[in-house]
């Protein structure tokens, strides 16, 4: 699915990062519960909307994010449950300091968001136009 070569897509997010956090607590949201149940899910068989919520909240970046641009370098406008470029505006919201580390993951976002422009009719992405302006300053 494009994650980096040393990455086994059989494998969770809990045994990657060799983190079981366990059962969601009793009084968790429904997202909670939803990012709980994604640690147990084999990276390889997640799909867009996976990616967006884990990503939203900020989960397995380092991760995740090889594998979200791999799906946006192949359409910018990637869509989970929400909207087309849904997944765009995830990864946009990942924190400055992830891409100080990641330079190579930065210019693969950079790119993405070049063919993104190329698209044409950008007035229906307000949301997405305010997050490229954010990454970008």
């Amino acid at each position: 699915m494009g994650t980096s070569p040393d990455v086994d897509e059989s494998l969770t997010l809990e045994q990657i990062e060799d983190h079981h956090w366990g059962d969601p607590p009793a009084d968790a949201t429904r997202l909670i519960k939803t990012v709980y149940e994604l640690r147990h899910k084999p990276i390889g068989t997640m799909d867009i909307e996976d990616l967006r919520v884990l990503l939203l909240q900020q989960e397995s970046p380092a991760v995740l994010v090889p594998i979200a641009l791999t799906h946006l370098e192949r359409n910018p406008l990637a869509e989970g449950d929400f909207y087309p470029g849904d997944l765009l505006t995830a990864v946009l919201q990942i924190p400055r300091a992830y891409w100080e580390q990641h330079p190579d993951q930065e210019s693969r976002t950079s790119a993405v968001i070049t063919a993104f422009e190329t698209l044409g009719n950008l007035d229906d992405h307000d949301t997405i136009r305010q997050k490229i302006h954010t990454f970008r300053s």
